[in-house]
């Protein structure tokens, strides 16, 4: 979970900086991949009741809310 967590943001800095935006889409849609991932890793997690229901509802809501915003930009990035 940790690393998929970390790949988000890491993907995101590492597409901001390259020269040209279809370079920069494909590292946010690796980004994207890692929250679907990481939403994966969620479920499993209660499933095997290493979490709550709260919990799994809280993190599958900010990891929402974190692909949402990245298939936004993706989509301003043209």
């Amino acid at each position: 979970m940790q690393r998929a967590a970390i790949s988000v943001p890491s993907n995101i800095s590492e597409g901001f900086n390259r020269y040209h935006n279809k370079e920069y889409k494909q590292f946010l849609y690796i980004a994207l991949g890692s929250c679907a991932e990481l939403e994966t890793h969620i479920e499993i997690a209660w499933e095997l009741e290493y979490i709550k229901n709260e919990e799994k509802l809280t993190i599958l809501e900010q990891i929402d809310h974190e692909s949402r915003m990245l298939r936004s930009l993706i989509k301003k990035l043209g």
